[in-house]
């Protein structure tokens, strides 16, 4: 499968910086559509932190951050979040579902939030069938299961086709099952979509299963 348009994920010379110290960087990344990475490293090491500069959320302390060619942090405030609403997918360990919405309703919520025009009505109910949630699509996400909710996040990531899914621990509380079914669902996702995707974690078992591993490196 060819890339869409170049898609990709580049960051260089990135720093982070905490309580106004710089406290840890990343390596050079380059991360193509279609290909997966984890960013590892020990709790507190900047891990969370590292994909809410990429998220366009917190300004990192050095370097840059380019999505499709575009570097995020060049962009003012309110086109930055147009632009993470567009074309960045976010799944947490915790999933932040509406529980008073139906699984149909929070994965458009994405689209909605991102300004993007609702308007294909045939994409949704693709995606959620290809993500095994069309018989639960008009369920409360408060009546779905663990396994059900965790494929509402992912849908929700994939509804604006973004270029870049970025998750942070979303395996830390899963038993060995419901890793793998999980990064399975991610890696294959990310694959199909044309989109890069950079897991965050500690956990040891996503090593396996990704294309790559880049490493937090501590400041002194």
């Amino acid at each position: 499968m060819t890339e869409r348009n170049g898609r990709r994920l580049t960051i260089e010379a990135l720093t982070l910086a905490r309580d106004g110290h710089d406290f840890a960087r990343i390596p050079d990344i380059e991360l193509a559509a279609g290909g997966s990475m984890a960013l590892v490293g020990p709790s507190g090491s900047g891990k969370s932190t590292a994909l809410m500069a990429i998220a366009g959320v917190r300004r990192p302390a050095s370097g840059t951050i380019a999505i499709d060619g575009t570097d995020i942090w060049s962009l003012a405030a309110h086109r930055r979040d147009r632009f993470r609403g567009q074309h960045i997918g976010l799944v947490f360990q915790s999933f932040h579902l509406v529980d008073a919405l139906n699984v149909r309703s929070n994965v458009w919520l994405a689209a909605r939030c991102a300004g993007n025009p609702v308007h294909d009505e045939s994409s949704l109910p693709a995606l959620l069938d290809r993500l095994g949630l069309s018989a639960v699509s008009g369920r409360r996400a408060d009546r779905i299961s663990h396994g059900q909710a965790q494929r509402v996040a992912v849908a929700r990531a994939l509804i604006n086709k973004p270029a870049v899914i970025l998750a942070d621990e979303p395996t830390s509380a899963l038993d060995d099952a419901n890793t793998e079914d999980l990064l399975k669902l991610l890696i294959e996702s990310a694959a199909m979509e044309q989109a890069a995707l950079l897991i965050a974690t500690h956990d040891r078992r996503v090593l396996s299963t990704v294309g790559s591993i880049v490493e937090m490196e501590a400041i002194a």
